[in-house]
């Protein structure tokens, strides 16, 4: 055969193998595995020599053979273990990926901080805020807001420019601030108007665009502005009955996206009537500018249920406009301001001393005098009989030193335990967030319990001496005040009851008394058989009183037989003027006021005048005498 050289050709083993091509030894490699018989056959064909050719061959074959199959096994396995490195890598990233997407899911991440603010406050919905009446408060408006991604902004200048032209009030330095960063998204102005949003499309800004919004307006102005409180621009509640609704779980809903639109919200109606708030911010106001006060609030409550109808603090502010409100002077007076309350601590005073059982409306108190001398101290009377007092004309005189006797009489503990169960030593916890604690002595001595008898000494917030007074007169049931619409028997299953009906009684016939012949005539509104009490402190300056600064307080309730209403306001340093002789107490300000107030709220409030006096307003008091009878029945 012509493949193979002549057989006479003396050619070594070892050339001759090197002489077969690379087809020829896969060959041969293969018929020496698969097919013996085959191979046997062809070298008796090849001839004599070709045994000796192959001869060198086939120990190697074997060798190749294996050596090859040991590498085909090794890559195989190879090749698992890296495709298992592979997957096993793929699958933890999976893995990653999935856990990360859950948890964007479920809770906010860090990477799309601005997307989920943008989100939360076009999802912030609010229910409405109603009064007693159904009147709204407060409500949500469909608005929308332009934001930008600034990434997708290539001239920021040019955009800053435009839309600073269409949107006047924006500072150019801070939105080119803003749309320097390399944040995805970003705020340029919340809650635009219409008109606004038409001329900022116009403009074709890339990266510039609107989300709809939600924005909280107040249609009654400054009215009830320190009870409704007020939002921000992300329609989160930050003050008064608003923050309160996002506290009851409103602002949980919303932030995980279950309310899905106003209408899913049923409204929150307030114990208020808009009707009777009106005409008390308006009298208070114009009482405050008559009488040159710095500041000045006034407040009803429905003794029976704890209700707060009517409550306003003067300076104010505008909710539609919250930022007036961080001003100092424009605090919720009620509320959070703590003040010594004067004379009217004595309604505390004289209940206290009734409940102790040492002393009834008969007993009497030497003020002849007209001093009391405690250690350094000298304790006088504003207005100095000379003589011994009953307990009713201690009230109606206003004697400090009567006061302070009842209050020595009944000693340190007793006057404290009293005090504390009218919630007059805890800070009152309402409706409204904003409140505060009372200011006490760090040392309570006798001289404390002298001053504290007569409101010194001692600085609590007026809507807690209002709920004090609200249980003398309503049969003894001390209700927490409420600024949501509630009932009676509602009302009284919370109440704690503090003093007896019979010494309540009492207090209404004082407090009756003291109208028609005491220092609450000013409120003395002819057919509503009005009771009531003055109180006049005087500011601590540097650490001194001083008589020149005073602050006012005057409680007036109707009608006496039955309370349903109490009518309370304060002033911060009113002047004397020539109308009131120069004299600035309570009397001649806030009694006055408060008087102009219950006449014209009781009509709206329904009370029906009264043209005669009720018969036996006082059953349990008859064994006074015909004169404080007669005097109580305003004949």
């Amino acid at each position: 055969m012509s493949e193979h050289p002549p057989q006479d050709q003396d050619v070594p083993a070892s050339d001759a193998h090197a002489a077969m091509d690379a087809s020829q030894v896969a060959h041969h490699q293969v018929a020496d595995q698969a097919e013996p018989e085959a191979a046997a056959h062809e070298s008796d064909v090849q001839g004599d020599d070709a045994p000796e050719r192959f001869v060198a061959v086939e120990p190697r074959a074997p060798f190749l053979v294996g050596l090859y199959r040991k590498m085909f096994r090794l890559a195989i396995e190879r090749s698992f273990a890296r495709v298992g490195i592979v997957g096993l890598g793929f699958g933890m990233v999976f893995c990653a990926i999935s856990i990360r997407l859950v948890i964007m899911a479920a809770t906010p991440g860090s990477g799309t901080d601005d997307h989920r603010v943008a989100a939360a406050a076009t999802t912030a919905i609010r229910p409405d805020i109603i009064d007693r009446n159904g009147e709204i408060l407060a409500t949500d408006i469909r608005t929308v807001s332009v934001f930008a991604e600034p990434r997708k902004i290539y001239d920021k200048d040019e955009a800053v420019e435009l839309l600073t032209a269409v949107l006047p009030e924006l500072n150019a330095s801070e939105l080119r601030t803003k749309l320097s960063t390399k944040k995805g998204f970003v705020w340029v102005k919340r809650e635009i108007t219409p008109k606004q949003q038409l001329e900022v499309h116009r403009l074709g800004i890339p990266g510039v665009g609107f989300l709809p919004d939600h924005k909280r307006v107040y249609p009654n102005g400054v009215a009830a502005a320190h009870i409704i409180g007020a939002t921000n621009l992300d329609n989160i509640g930050i003050a008064g009955m608003e923050k309160y609704i996002d506290n009851q779980g409103n602002g949980a809903l919303n932030s995980l996206g279950f309310v899905a639109k106003q209408a899913d919200l049923a409204p929150v109606q307030l114990s208020l009537d808009l009707r009777a708030q009106f005409a008390v911010r308006d009298e208070l106001v114009k009482g405050i500018e008559h009488f040159k006060a710095k500041a000045g609030a006034s407040m009803i409550l429905d003794v029976n249920t704890g209700e707060v109808i009517a409550l306003a603090s003067y300076p104010d502010f505008d909710p539609n406009e919250p930022k007036d409100a961080l001003s100092a002077d424009r605090i919720n007076r009620m509320n959070v301001g703590v003040y010594e309350m004067g004379s009217t601590f004595k309604a505390m005073t004289l209940a206290m001393a009734l409940d102790s059982g040492k002393y009834n409306v008969n007993s009497t108190f030497d003020t002849r005098g007209g001093v009391l001398n405690w250690g350094r101290q000298r304790i006088h009377d504003y207005h100095a009989t000379g003589r011994v007092l009953t307990m009713p004309e201690v009230f109606t005189h206003s004697s400090n030193i009567g006061s302070a006797k009842m209050a020595l009489g009944v000693g340190i503990p007793g006057h404290k335990a009293f005090l504390r169960k009218m919630g007059l030593l805890d800070r009152m916890r309402t409706e409204l967030p904003e409140s505060a604690s009372p200011i006490l002595p760090q040392r309570w001595s006798e001289i404390n319990t002298i001053t504290i008898a007569f409101g010194h000494g001692i600085a609590v917030a007026p809507i807690q001496a209002t709920a004090a007074v609200g249980a003398i007169i309503n049969g003894g049931d001390y209700i927490v005040p409420t600024f949501l619409k509630t009932d009676e028997a509602t009302a009284r299953a919370k109440s704690t009851h503090v003093i007896s009906t019979q010494n309540s009684e009492a207090m209404r016939f004082i407090m009756r008394l003291n109208a028609v012949e005491g220092s609450a005539r000013k409120a003395a509104v002819p057919l509503y058989y009005v009771g009531g009490k003055t109180g006049t402190a005087e500011k601590v300056i540097g650490g001194r009183y001083n008589k020149n600064r005073l602050f006012t307080t005057f409680f007036a309730a109707a009608p006496m037989d039955k309370p349903k209403y109490l009518f309370v306001t304060l002033m911060d340093e009113p002047q004397g003027l020539p109308e009131t002789g120069g004299y600035a107490t309570a009397a001649y300000n806030s009694g006055s006021v408060t008087g102009k107030i219950l006449e014209r709220v009781a009509p709206i409030l329904g009370l029906p005048p009264q043209f005669d006096p009720p018969a036996k307003p006082f059953p349990l008091m008859t064994k006074l005498g015909a004169y404080h009878a007669n005097m109580v029945d305003g004949r």
